[in-house]
């Protein structure tokens, strides 16, 4: 006989109760349903559970640690079960989000929480790479990216189209312009993002349709190091358009002979259902209402 949860429940109950008949009641069992599966208990493992005294089932010593670890399971088992209630469910749940970008998906989180205040939010950043391989394997809910392919594996959810844009130091001698080309860009010191990085893939997608193979100055495996190093007047280096809050310290050049636009795209496994999934992209698609009608 398996020693299900089911069962050890059943002799926990018994432990208590005292007799069959009461136990059964609680259980909302017939008695011998009960008594026949602790009686079946005892033979498969060759035990005595309980011993009658006066009429009433009395827990041998061997009864009363099985039924103290009864407990426990079932306690875990319990606590199991509501944390998986919890994590979905919009009261009290969680949402787990990856982000390749600080913008635009920090604005939809923010309008999220304040959307549902009562949801947890966990955030991490990361490549492209690294982000996708989270949502395919659910160790995150929810991935912000550009550039993710029509796949059928995804449910998808649109905010906006972005740029990649070569970025230089505003002491640069290519800073009081609004665009430059790839040719011209050949003749620059080039700072490019590690293998992985979604703006890296558009930008070698750019070189590779201008038959140029460049080599870089310097290769960086963050978005801040390239800001830092672009900053300090080391070279230009190439981010998302709308990738960050942070342009104060650096000037955008359109790429004039390249396409480098992406659509930014919320997306989670099309077999995650979540309460909590659908309130997300239900916020998506109004932040995104909310920004094409302010930009129009």
């Amino acid at each position: 006989m398996p020693l299900s949860l089911r069962v050890l429940e059943h002799l926990r109950v018994v432990a208590e109760a005292g007799s069959y008949s009461a136990a059964a009641r609680q259980l909302g069992l017939t008695q011998p349903a009960v008594s026949q599966q602790i009686k079946r208990l005892e033979q498969d493992y060759r035990v005595s559970l309980f011993a009658r005294e006066n009429g009433r089932l009395v827990p041998t010593p061997l009864c009363e640690r099985l039924s103290e670890a009864a407990e426990r399971v079932i306690q875990e088992h319990q606590s199991a079960e509501n944390l998986l209630r919890r994590h979905g469910a919009l009261a009290g749940g969680d949402i787990s989000i990856g982000l390749g970008n600080a913008m635009p998906g920090m604005s939809v989180i923010a309008a999220f929480n304040t959307a549902f205040p009562q949801v947890s939010l966990r955030v991490e950043t990361g490549s492209h790479d690294k982000i996708i391989r989270k949502v395919l394997a659910h160790e995150v809910d929810i991935g912000i990216l550009p550039d993710i392919p029509a796949d059928q594996r995804f449910r998808r959810e649109p905010l906006l189209t972005n740029t990649v844009v070569a970025i230089v130091g505003l002491g640069h001698p290519m800073a009081q312009r609004s665009q430059v080309s790839v040719r011209d860009l050949v003749r620059e010191r080039l700072i490019f993002r590690a293998r992985g990085s979604s703006t890296q893939k558009v930008v070698n997608r750019v070189f590779r349709d201008h038959r140029i193979e460049p080599k870089p100055f310097l290769t960086l495996d963050t978005r801040d190091g390239v800001y830092e190093a672009v900053v300090n007047g080391m070279g230009v280096g190439f981010v998302w358009q709308t990738g960050s809050g942070r342009n104060d310290d650096v000037r955008q050049l359109i790429l004039s002979d390249a396409e480098t636009r992406s659509t930014e795209v919320a997306f989670t496994p099309r077999d995650r259902e979540m309460e909590t999934l659908d309130a997300f992209f239900s916020s998506v698609e109004t932040w995104r209402k909310a920004r094409d009608g302010a930009v129009g």
